[in-house]
C-alpha cells in the first residue's frame, strides 16, 4: 500500500467513524427520523451531481429499480435509523464499537444464502470469537455509576447491532442481485438513496412532524453526515478500490471503532470503560480471523537426512 492509498483509507475511517459523533450531535436538536431524512437528502444530492457531472448512465428498469428501493430501506433508512435511536440511549463511540460486528453478520448471513461461501473451521472460529467479543461490549459494564448491567443501554445497543446486521443483509443483497447489472456503482449508490429519500419523504409528515431545533450545530451535522459522510465517502470508497482492491479497502472496518472511541472521548467527554475496549479488540480480532486475515505460521520443513 503506497502512502497515497494510506493517506485515502485513514481518511475515510476518519469521516465514516466521525458519523456516530455527528449523529450524537444531530440529535440535540431533531428526532432520529429527522436526521435520517436530512443525511439521505444531503447524501443523495451529493451523489445526484456527481453522477450527472462524469454522465454516468441509470436504471431504467423497474426490476432494477425495485433492488435498489428494497436497498434504500434494508442499507439505508432502518439501520440510519437504528443507529440514530441507539445513540439516544448509548455512547457514540460504543455505537461505532457494534457497528465494527458489521462483518461477522455479513459473512455469517452469506454463508447461509450464498453457495459459494462455505464455513470453515477458521471461519466459525473467527465467528465465535467475534460475537463473543460483542457479548462482553454488551454485558455487565463497571464505570462510575458501578455495575449497571443491561439496564437502561441494553434497547440501544440491540438496536445498534440491529443496524449492523441490516448492513449484513444488504452486503449479500447487492452480491447476489446488483453486483452484475452493468451499472457503475456510484450511479447505483446515488439512486438507492435517492429512492430512500424519496420514501422517507412521503412519509415525513406522518413520521417526521415534530419541532425541529435548528442550531449551527445541529445544521452542520446533518449537513457534514450526509454530503460527505454519505456522500462524498462513497466516491473516495469507490476509488480506494479501484486503486488497491477491496481486500485493502475493508481494513476500514478496524479502524471505525477506535475512531469513533476517541472522538466521542474527545468532543463529547464520554467515559471509555474497560468491557467496550476489551470488547472491541475481541470483535476485531474475531473479524480478522473470520477473514483471513491471521493465519499460523508455517513452519520451515525440516530436511531429513
Amino acid at each position: 500500500m503506497n502512502r497515497a492509498t494510506a493517506a485515502r483509507l485513514a481518511v475515510l475511517a476518519l469521516v465514516w467513524g466521525s458519523s456516530f459523533l455527528l449523529i450524537k450531535l444531530a440529535l440535540e436538536g431533531l428526532t432520529p427520523i429527522q436526521v435520517v431524512l436530512g443525511r439521505l437528502v444531503a447524501g443523495a444530492g451529493v451523489l445526484g451531481v456527481i453522477v450527472r457531472l462524469r454522465r454516468q448512465p441509470l436504471p431504467r428498469t423497474a426490476a432494477l429499480w425495485g433492488h435498489l428501493a428494497l436497498m434504500g430501506i434494508v442499507a439505508n433508512i432502518v439501520p440510519f435509523f437504528l443507529f440514530a435511536w441507539g445513540e439516544q440511549r448509548i455512547s457514540s463511540g460504543l455505537a461505532g464499537v457494534l457497528n465494527g460486528t458489521t462483518p461477522l453478520f455479513t459473512l455469517a448471513i452469506a454463508m447461509g444464502a450464498l453457495p459459494e461461501e462455505r464455513l470453515s473451521a477458521q471461519r466459525a472460529g473467527g465467528l465465535l470469537l467475534g460475537f463473543a467479543g460483542v457479548v462482553l461490549v454488551v454485558g455487565p459494564r463497571l464505570g462510575p455509576e458501578g455495575a449497571d448491567g443491561l439496564l437502561g443501554s441494553a434497547p440501544g445497543q440491540l438496536a445498534c447491532l440491529a443496524a449492523a446486521a441490516c448492513y449484513g443483509v444488504a452486503f449479500v443483497y447487492t452480491r447476489r442481485f446488483l453486483a452484475g447489472s452493468g451499472f457503475p456503482p456510484l450511479a447505483l449508490s446515488a439512486c438507492q438513496l435517492g429512492a430512500a429519500s424519496a420514501m422517507l419523504a412521503v412519509l415525513a409528515p406522518v413520521v417526521a412532524r415534530t419541532p425541529v431545533q435548528l442550531t449551527l450545530s445541529v445544521v452542520a451535522s446533518v449537513a457534514v453526515l450526509g454530503a460527505v459522510g454519505t456522500g462524498l465517502a462513497y466516491l473516495l470508497f469507490y476509488r480506494l478500490i479501484g486503486d488497491a482492491g477491496a481486500t485493502t479497502v475493508s481494513m476500514v472496518t478496524y479502524l471505525l471503532p477506535v475512531v469513533a472511541v476517541i472522538l466521542g472521548i474527545i468532543v463529547l467527554g464520554e467515559p471509555l470503560t474497560w468491557n467496550v475496549f476489551a470488547g472491541a479488540a475481541v470483535v476485531i480480532v474475531g473479524v480478522a480471523l473470520a477473514e483471513g486475515r491471521l493465519r499460523p505460521a508455517r513452519q520451515p520443513a525440516v530436511s531429513r537426512s
